[in-house]
């Protein structure tokens, strides 16, 4: 059986809602679609969690699935973007609460997106515990800067997303810890130790100022082909 192994981080250049998920759809595991080009840039929806454009379409398209992806921007990057803790706490919650509330599927991968967590003076992983402690999801992040990897692998997080186009984190002490990868790649170079129970994505978000619609389908079939060569030789 083909193992469920291509997802993206959720940021698409379309501007049609139809269009977006069902894109997402043609993945291994679908993800929940955030389209920039309609005000759902992270620190938009922020203002108003739990608006998103292609929500509601998703949650339809999706019903009945036994595994699917989604994600919130994380409390680190909401405390680093001027909110106060409990307000990051607060807006991120709500966020998650409506993606989930009436997202009817067997499993739900969620990712805290925390794109520059290096920079993160604080303690951040209580800030994760208060939110993956309330809802009945398999506990994620998405990094795409350089940080301490060491801290991720000792943390409670169950799936780290990252960059492995720039980064090899294989070399850190403390290099996996019983944690799955979601190998953020622009090439099958890019994977250096894929195991059972992880995940490909490209490096991050398709968004409109890096991608056009015109590029989805070249890398969806790039990360379906990169797939397929790990399974034929029994990686996964």
């Amino acid at each position: 059986m083909q193992r469920k192994i291509v997802t993206q981080i959720g940021s698409l250049p379309f501007d049609d809602v139809d269009q977006a998920v069902q894109y997402s759809l043609r993945h291994d595991i679908p993800f929940l679609p955030e389209l920039p080009k309609r005000g759902d840039a992270m620190l938009e929806y922020a203002k108003e969690p739990g608006k998103l454009s292609c929500l509601r379409r998703f949650q339809e398209c999706v019903a009945g699935l036994d595994v699917v992806k989604v994600q919130c921007i994380g409390p680190a990057t909401l405390i680093l973007s001027g909110y106060s803790e409990d307000e990051a706490i607060s807006r991120a919650y709500q966020h998650i609460a409506a993606i989930l509330d009436g997202l009817q599927v067997g499993n739900v991968i969620l990712f805290l997106d925390e794109p520059a967590l290096g920079q993160v003076g604080f303690d951040y992983r209580r800030l994760w515990s208060a939110l993956f402690e309330s809802f009945p999801v398999t506990s994620g992040v998405h990094v795409c800067g350089s940080m301490n990897w060491d801290d991720l692998f000792r943390s409670e997080i169950e799936i780290i997303s990252f960059d492995a186009s720039s980064y090899d984190i294989t070399k850190y002490p403390a290099y996996r810890n019983g944690k799955r990868l979601a190998w953020g790649i622009q090439s099958g170079q890019d994977v250096r130790d894929f195991r059972e129970g992880d995940l490909l994505t490209l490096p991050c978000g398709m968004g409109p100022k890096v991608y056009t619609p015109q590029d989805c389908d070249p890398s969806l079939q790039e990360l379906q082909e990169i797939a397929s060569n790990l399974c034929a030789t029994g990686t996964p």
